[in-house]
């Protein structure tokens, strides 16, 4: 038997398609995780629902707590726009900087936010809002 290692997590693509089986037909908000080493393996996946189609609150404390626990070096956020459009928000922005900020004297990199919505996705690393 071939053991696998866990998979790198370096480009949008990639983590769309960690993502989007959690994300892409989710009739609520929900916020996912992936906590990676400083190579960007994969270590493990948080995943948070609001149980309500319209918001989430990006949880900062247990993300923190969480990668804290897991050894994290990295994170790429991501959650989806059950209404379709993935354009974020001021809230999306504002909260997505926030941990950037928080994490980064921890020595974690937060790598990128992704919104999927609609069978469509927006890198907040690529348009340059975080």
């Amino acid at each position: 038997m071939v053991e696998r290692s866990p998979p790198i997590i370096d480009s949008v693509a990639k983590a769309c398609a960690l993502f989007a089986p959690v994300l892409a037909d989710a009739a609520e908000e929900r916020l996912c995780i992936a906590h990676l080493t400083a190579a960007r393996r994969l270590i493990g996946v948080q995943i948070c629902s609001s149980g309500r189609a319209e918001t989430i609150a990006l949880p900062i404390r247990d993300i923190v707590a969480d990668a804290l626990r897991r050894g994290s070096r990295g994170l790429v956020l991501a959650h989806n726009h059950p209404g379709g459009n993935p354009a974020p928000s001021t809230a999306d922005l504002e909260a997505t900087r926030q941990l950037a900020r928080v994490v980064a004297p921890l020595g974690i990199r937060l790598w990128d936010h992704l919104i999927l919505a609609g069978g469509r996705w927006q890198s907040l690393r690529a348009l340059a809002l975080v």
